[in-house]
């Protein structure tokens, strides 16, 4: 890693809002993960974003398990979820900074400071709230200031480079909007930070329709045994009988195979497909196996910090920690910048 390299910020959020699926790990988790070796990596917990759909959540939830939850138990449960499933998966703490996102409350006091340059049209702008409130998401005020906050999670720690979906695009329009004109106000204290489409890839769920918590047609990283066999063999296909040719181009099990496969193993199921010499049923036992066989070692990871979760508390606060010494800083200049400490002399 260059010098240059290492002084390169790179920020992402991941919401604590339930089981991370193959979607999330093939679309945007595994890229975090390189990008730890690229520069200054802060990964945090979004469950200050989280407050705005938890209860939700959590009544969905507790429908589906037939058992009663409260938000808060959720957001704790899943927040600890998300910190297993990153450390599992290669996140390293020596190389990158994960934390909550609360613990770093200096990030509430500076979204504050940017909701008084920042115009109502611009959130009023915002295509995700408007999206969210059409599928039935109380309009609160956190939601509708929800670009406002992300702007304080990226630019408090001076980040440079924000690896985003497609979705995600508009807000960070929003954040070089709301950086440059707190600059142009105050003083030129944030860098106005880039965005870098997450290039990963386009995941299908189980019912071809893009995999999404929402659509429930995920398959969940760390499922195995039984849960992960439904899953699999619950996939979309068409009524080809045995033994006839198969189209690997429009198959979901076929494309699910090939995000882990060798060049050589998907070439050779794709011959297998196009020769009628399988099934899908033996397709989709190929497709658990290659499930079981990738991510098998990352589960085991898993159970063993699950085991002792004040080890993973002790990487996030250590996270923590680290995160908020620069968001101090950082903050010692807004508030010097915006008049609320007196004029450094020197």
């Amino acid at each position: 890693m260059t010098a240059d390299s290492k002084q390169k910020r790179i920020l992402s959020g991941i919401q604590p809002s339930g089981k991370l699926h193959l979607g999330n790990y093939f679309g945007a988790i595994k890229q975090h993960i390189a990008l730890q070796e690229e520069g200054n990596c802060f990964y945090f917990i979004a469950n200050y974003h989280a407050l705005t759909t938890i209860r939700d959540t959590a009544k969905d939830f507790a429908d589906a398990q037939k058992q009663p939850v409260t938000a808060a138990d959720l957001l704790r449960q899943n927040t600890l979820d998300v910190a297993l499933d990153y450390l599992a998966l290669g996140l390293d703490p020596a190389k990158a900074i994960i934390f909550r996102q609360s613990d770093v409350p200096e990030v509430t006091e500076l979204t504050w400071i940017f909701s008084t340059v920042t115009n109502t049209g611009l959130l009023e702008r915002a295509v995700s709230y408007k999206d969210k409130v059409d599928k039935g998401i109380e309009a609160s005020v956190g939601l509708f200031t929800y670009p406002v906050l992300m702007a304080a999670d990226i630019l408090i720690y001076r980040s440079h480079l924000v690896p985003v979906g497609q979705d995600q695009v508009q807000h960070i329009e929003m954040t070089q909007d709301i950086a440059g004109k707190f600059n142009r106000a105050y003083s030129e204290i944030f860098p106005i930070p880039n965005y870098r489409l997450d290039r990963g890839a386009k995941v299908p769920g189980t019912d071809g329709q893009k995999m999404s918590k929402s659509y429930g047609n995920t398959i969940d990283i760390f499922a195995e045994g039984k849960p992960l066999e439904k899953a699999v063999m619950g996939i979309k296909t068409d009524s080809t009988p045995m033994g006839q040719p198969l189209k690997p181009e429009t198959c979901i099990v076929f494309t699910l195979y090939s995000l882990m496969a060798t060049d050589s193993e998907r070439e050779a199921l794709a011959a297998d497909y196009r020769a009628g010499r399988i099934g899908y049923g033996g397709a989709k036992k190929l497709l658990k196996a290659k499930l079981d066989a990738y991510f098998g070692p990352a589960r085991d990871k898993r159970k063993h910090l699950a085991a002792d979760p004040s080890c993973v508390e002790d990487v996030l606060r250590a996270g923590a920690k680290k995160a908020r010494a620069e968001a101090k800083e950082t903050m010692a200049l807004v508030r010097e910048a915006v008049g609320m400490l007196p004029r450094s002399v020197g």
